[in-house]
């Protein structure tokens, strides 16, 4: 039930495919809204549907603290729970155990930490995450995972990469003691997580490790923290060259258009990014020339689309004038359309380098899409 066809490539790596799952078919390159507690921010179904989203990332992290993962169960799973009804995919929340989680403390078992909402302590262990995912009910699920701080010196580098790797091998042997107890009834798919932060070598063995257990997919984790660029796609690079080819990619984290972009160019399938719908709140929308900053003075005249090359609802339908109005005056209507705005530009970014890979035109595509965004080379 998780086949990964692949329909086209193009030298260099970049493929385009179909990822199918109980809930329906991904085709690839696919972005991922995030809809972290089981909704994309100020986005209703109905605005997926309208940018022709085809797969939500949901955070295990967020969905255990609150509503709580028995609160899902009971709905039937989060695709039903949040009346998405279509293929999800839920992060471990390892991440968020580090970045948000207070007095933590990771030991060989897992991660012991207080929650960010009541300081309640809590305990996620590889096996425990995958329970709460079978309750969550994805079609896609990532295990517990370690990433390393920026940062990290190599002994700490190595103590997650272990970690990491340990808890992939425990997290498939309770996938398999759970076998259809799943929420929604379904198969799930346990994809794994390659870490190693910035150090080549480690990374490898990440990747090594992980191909051994044979899953129906794997993440690069660890980068687009705030590093150079030249260092994540270096990074990426390797994780890449040491992963079988019929499996899907995902890039976890990426977000700017320009390097979703060169990571198809290398071969990556999946991608998710907070940054469409947090930068839309800020008042920052994605356009086809780049982003556009609605704070600025000199939109407050302008009676313009804000992309003339787009076709969503904001774009048909509001001027950047109005649009920075409402950001201005805090009005809930201006993060919702310029959110609808950033995720259909995304959603049509990803559709448009399908499109030319199955028509063989991805090198010129690609070009054009880089030089707009000034970036001439994505190598």
């Amino acid at each position: 039930m998780f086949e990964f066809e692949i329909l086209a490539e193009a030298p260099g790596g970049a493929r385009a495919g179909v990822f199918h799952t109980p809930h329906g078919d991904v085709p690839t390159p696919a972005f991922m809204p995030v809809g972290t507690r089981g909704t994309v921010k100020a986005l209703a179904v109905s605005d997926l549907r309208a940018s022709r989203v085809e797969i939500v990332l949901a955070n295990t992290y967020h969905l255990y603290l609150r509503p709580g993962a028995d609160v899902v169960r009971e709905a039937g799973g989060i695709a039903r729970f949040s009346g998405w009804n279509g293929p999800t995919l839920t992060d471990s929340g390892g991440f968020q155990v580090v970045s948000l989680a207070k007095l933590r403390e990771i030991d060989e078992n897992g991660v012991t930490f207080r929650s960010h909402l009541d300081g309640s302590a809590h305990t996620f262990t590889p096996e425990s995450v995958v329970r709460s995912q079978r309750s969550l009910g994805p079609d896609i699920m990532m295990p517990l995972d370690v990433p390393p701080v920026p940062g990290s010196d190599d002994r700490a580098i190595a103590d997650a990469n272990r970690l990491t790797i340990e808890w992939a091998k425990r997290a498939v042997q309770e996938l398999e003691r759970t076998e259809g107890t799943s929420s929604t009834g379904q198969p799930q798919a346990l994809f794994g997580i390659a870490q190693g932060g910035f150090d080549p070598g480690a990374r490898a063995e990440s990747v090594a490790a992980l191909v051994e257990l044979d899953l129906p997919g794997y993440a690069a984790g660890g980068l687009s923290l705030g590093e150079d660029k030249e260092a994540t796609r270096a990074m990426l690079q390797i994780t890449l060259d040491g992963l079988p080819r019929d499996r899907p990619r995902y890039l976890m984290g990426m977000g700017w258009p320009e390097d979703i972009v060169d990571a198809v160019s290398r071969g990556v399938d999946l991608f998710d990014c907070v940054l469409p719908t947090r930068n839309a709140r800020n008042g920052q929308a994605i356009t086809a020339n780049g982003p556009v900053n609605l704070r600025l003075e000199r939109h407050a005249r302008d009676f313009g689309p804000l992309d003339p090359s787009c076709d969503c609802e904001t774009c048909a339908g509001y001027t950047r004038a109005y649009l920075r109005h409402l950001h201005k005056s805090g009005e809930i209507l201006g993060a919702r359309l310029i959110s609808l705005h950033n995720v259909h530009h995304y959603l049509k970014l990803v559709r448009t380098l399908r499109e030319s890979l199955l028509a063989g035109q991805f090198d010129e595509v690609r070009t054009g899409i880089l030089c707009r965004h000034g970036e001439e080379s994505a190598r």
